[in-house]
């Protein structure tokens, strides 16, 4: 899933790609899109980008029209990325299959900036304000982030798992799911401990060490008066991890594009070997080393990395999808009509192998039968053979009798 610096990255992608292009037309939607129409359609106008935790803004700004001398209002589009949103800037005969949100320059040919998701879980809102239940940026309002977590420690929230409550938009604006292992890691902090417990030791530490005032021998031997500077605490990783991805260039988390090694690298919790996994109270991975902490789902056990082949979801909207899915559907129809032909057909045979068996009886039997008989005839024989002896014996017996 695209966190704070995947949407930090998008919005850098689109205001390189989009400088000095001048778009024009209406915005157009995909049809299987279930996000609201994008009311807005100008001869000429100019997109920029700017990103606040896990949202983007689009911003649509019209020029000036040569013969009225006026340009019209300007409109704002806000951007969630959802589980696979990202922008894609390309030819229009390049369109990318997922591509559902689209703006046309005015060139020939013409280029488009699309909105591409392919699990369609991200979404968009025209005229769209940044989400007022989401707190500061982690990133670029690290301030502001700081000052609501130590004004808001003794809300409900943070009765929770620290990891749980890393995922809470409205504290911790642009973390995710690998962000908070990473963080977690680093801090050496268990992922299964309360979650207000480890930051009010955190905000307790941070103001002792700025009252930490230690005198320091120069070479020359004088004394100089220095103040220990903010050491690198859960919150402070909060921000400067997610800046480590955004240094890294390219699109940050994006497993299906070729230069994810990088990323890969940067990684030392998240789905690397030898870390353990366990599932949260909210039914999501949590991966971490050593102990989960006395607040871990009783019915969980933790394992052991383990690599899954990742399938590829076919969500391709275009023209050639729907031939190949009709298609598709044709083939399907005929094999249920040849499987229906098959199972009327299948009695007749079972008739017939019924008749070979009765057969094979008929013919055993008389088999059988011709086996009885020379028994019989053998053992007629053979006491044919043994009667003049016996009335031998008989004659014998009534002469000593008399």
């Amino acid at each position: 899933m695209p966190e704070g610096p995947e949407l930090h990255l998008a919005s850098l992608y689109v205001n390189k790609m989009c400088t000095g292009v001048v778009f024009t037309g209406p915005v157009r939607k995909s049809e299987v899109s279930k996000s609201p129409d994008v009311p807005f359609a100008c001869e000429a106008y100019l997109i920029t980008a700017a990103s606040r935790g896990k949202e983007v803004k689009l911003t649509l700004t019209p020029m000036k029209s040569v013969k009225e001398g006026r340009a019209d209002r300007p409109m704002d589009v806000v951007f969630r990325f959802g589980m696979s949103g990202c922008f894609r800037f390309t030819a229009e005969d390049e369109l990318p299959k997922h591509a559902h949100l689209r703006f046309y320059s005015r060139e020939t040919p013409s280029r488009v900036l699309s909105f591409v998701d392919a699990r369609r879980f991200g979404s968009w809102q025209p005229n769209g304000t940044w989400q007022p239940d989401r707190g500061p940026c982690i990133m670029f309002e690290y301030g502001s982030f700081r000052e609501k977590i130590a004004s808001h420690l003794s809300d409900r929230a943070f009765d929770k798992p620290i990891c749980e409550v890393l995922l809470n938009q409205k504290f911790f604006n642009g973390i995710g799911n690998y962000l908070r292992a990473e963080i977690l890691f680093r801090s050496n902090i268990p992922p299964f401990v309360p979650a207000r417990t480890v930051l009010e030791d955190v905000l307790e530490n941070k103001k002792a060490v700025q009252n930490e005032i230690t005198d320091i021998k120069t070479s020359g031997g004088t004394k100089r008066k220095q103040v220990t500077e903010e050491t690198g605490d859960l919150l402070r990783l909060c921000h400067t991890v997610p800046l480590e991805v955004v240094n890294l260039g390219g699109k940050g988390y994006d497993p299906q594009k070729s230069d994810y090694s990088d990323f890969k690298a940067w990684l030392q919790c998240y789905y690397v070997d030898g870390m353990k996994s366990i599932r949260d109270h909210n039914g999501r991975t949590m991966w971490f080393k050593g102990d989960a902490g006395p607040l871990a789902p009783k019915d969980s056990k933790a394992q052991k990395t383990k690599k899954r082949a990742k399938k590829e979801d076919d969500h391709d909207y275009t023209e050639k999808k729907k031939v190949a899915s009709s298609r598709c559907v044709s083939s399907s129809k005929k094999n249920v009509v040849k499987r229906k032909t098959v199972t009327t057909k299948t009695p007749k045979k079972e008739k017939a192998s019924g008749s070979a068996e009765a057969g094979s009886r008929k013919v055993n039997a008389p088999q059988l039968g011709k086996g009885s008989t020379a028994r019989r005839k053998k053992n007629s024989s053979a006491e044919s053979a043994g009667g003049p002896q016996r009335r031998r014996s008989e004659r014998v017996t009534r002469q000593n009798s008399k």
